[in-house]
């Protein structure tokens, strides 16, 4: 076998570390893996081996340690004094039972030793790439990053990074956004995992943090420091609003973040394939925050809970749906910017809703208007919710002192009793007509199918042809109809005479009232007032 000329590696790892950025240590470490595994293979498993990088020679020299012995060897892991002496003079009897490092010659692992450690080695250095770039993008999370698309594999993107590829899975994409190899990227680095074969990158295009950093990218104000990033909600592909405040008052953060002529935002909107931004002026008041988020609607006065945590936002009625925005979007981004539920109201139904609350309240002994007025301002809206309030909330109520409380709350006591009563009695008074109607839907069903002659208005000798054409254009089918629903001044209305009109109704109830036993009940007017009240 021909001798293997050792190698000079000085020249070999200053070229991978530079093109490759592998620290010269990584390298030596994998190196001597490689050669002590091909020694082993050569002298054994059980053989006490050593590698040590030669800084001089660039070389990686392999020791093996054996004992030494005052007799003869009896195995490899042994070496006798006079053997070991011929090494190294100096050593004596008093020497034995000691390891002599024994340097080997690199020549004697052979050329299959020699491929096999090729093969460890171009191993080590994959994973000690893998390594390098692990640690190179743990210091880059939650920073954006730019690739190309490589391919698609099962949903997921995989982008080419240089040096590595990153995945954007399903989850973290944006909705609807269409990517196909070879596109340029911008994400979020989101995570970096190492695994068993390198570093795993996960990528983000959904992830809101994402337009916070494209705008660090486009406005130097926000890089500086000057224009701070209070908040950020985002449906992404869809509608993104952020909160934005200025340290110097000489600058507008709103005005920053736009640019000159929109330059600035609109970069970032191309970025993100034509989403939305609203840029909203950040507020230590939350109330003129909520003004500000959800804009351009108007507001016309914000109710605040600061115990539930919640806001109600009145706004006119015409500006409703634009403050509430298709499918709630527009409310629901500001509710998320600002970390508050928000409930958005029209004035009509503030209205109404104060309206029931003070024919409640009112109906309570000794509570003036001031103080209906303080109830309602504190979310108490009717008598119930008195009795039901904490007694130690209503004397921290300005104008309400430990013996108006007390008599307050006796008061609307009796007031919600009362409330209860009536409530029974208009379910019960719903309920009889309810009863009525049906008996008369299925009634008057059975006079048409039977007595069909007798309500026509042809048997109304007294009417003109003009006149019936009249009754029946004005929805008027039969007598049933004129007994029912019409009144003289109607039927006079349509241009009949107050004798017509007169005999025609008592026609009708002749015909009617002959045939329908007790359905004078349900014409009787104070029922039908109370159902109505109802």
């Amino acid at each position: 076998m021909s001798e293997v000329n050792p190698l000079d590696l000085r020249s070999v790892l200053s070229q991978i570390r530079q093109e490759r950025n592998i620290d010269e240590k990584v390298l030596i470490d994998a190196l001597k893996t490689s050669v002590l595994s091909a020694a082993h293979r050569k002298f054994g498993v059980e053989a006490d081996l050593e590698t040590r990088y030669n800084e001089q020679s660039g070389e990686i020299d392999v020791y093996q340690f054996k004992r030494i012995v005052a007799g003869t060897a009896s195995s490899d892991l042994e070496i006798s004094l006079e053997d070991a002496q011929q090494l190294d003079a100096a050593l004596t009897q008093e020497d034995v039972g000691e390891d002599l490092g024994v340097k080997v010659e690199s020549s004697e692992f052979g050329r299959i030793a020699a491929q096999s450690a090729k093969q460890v080695i171009v191993r080590l250095l994959r994973e000690a790439e893998r390594s390098v770039v692990f640690k190179e993008f743990v210091g880059r999370k939650g920073e954006p990053v730019a690739g190309t698309v490589r391919r698609i594999d099962r949903g997921n993107i995989v982008v080419d990074l240089g040096r590595s590829e990153a995945i954007v899975p399903v989850r973290e994409q944006i909705p609807g956004e269409t990517m196909r190899p070879g596109d340029r990227i911008v994400a979020y680095v989101l995570d970096v995992v190492e695994e068993g074969r390198g570093a795993q990158i996960i990528l983000s295009r959904a992830h809101a943090n994402l337009v916070a950093k494209l705008f660090q990218q486009e406005v130097p104000e926000i890089a500086e420091g000057i224009v701070i990033i209070e908040g950020i909600a985002r449906e992404p592909g869809i509608r993104t609003k952020i909160a934005v405040r200025s340290r110097d008052a000489d600058v507008d953060p709103v005005g920053t973040c736009v640019g000159m002529k929109g330059v600035r935002v609109q970069a970032v909107v191309q970025e993100l394939r034509g989403e939305k931004i609203d840029i909203v002026p950040f507020a230590e008041d939350e109330a003129r925050f909520v003004c500000n988020a959800l804009a351009p609607a108007e507001i016309t006065r914000v109710l605040i809970d600061e115990g539930q945590h919640c806001m109600r936002v009145v706004v006119p009625d015409d500006q409703l749906s634009l403050a509430i925005g298709r499918s709630g979007q527009n409310v629901r981004l500001a509710a998320e910017l600002l970390g508050w539920k928000i409930d958005i109201s029209s004035e009509t139904k503030v209205a109404q809703e104060r309206q029931v609350a003070s024919q409640s309240l009112q109906r309570i002994e000794q509570l003036s208007e001031l103080g209906l007025q303080t109830l309602y301002n504190h979310g108490i809206r009717s008598a119930q919710e008195l009795v039901e309030a904490q007694e130690e909330f209503l004397q921290q109520l300005p104008g309400f002192d430990d013996q108006d409380v007390a008599g307050l709350r006796q008061s609307a006591k009796q007031v919600v009793q009362l409330e209860m009563r009536e409530q029974k009695e208009r379910k019960q008074r719903v309920r009889q007509v309810a009863k009525l109607l049906f008996a008369l839907d299925q009634l008057t069903q059975k006079l048409r199918d039977s007595e069909a002659s007798d309500l026509l208005f042809t048997q109304c000798a007294f009417l003109s042809q003009e006149q019936r054409q009249q009754l029946q254009q004005a929805a008027y089918e039969d007598l049933i109809d004129i007994y029912l629903n019409t009144g003289l001044e109607c039927l006079v209305a349509l241009g009949l005479t107050q004798e017509h009109a007169q005999q025609l109704q008592e026609h009708a109830a002749d015909i009617l009232g002959k045939q329908i036993d007790g359905i004078e009940l349900l014409c009787n007017k104070p029922m039908l007032e109370s159902s109505d009240a109802s």
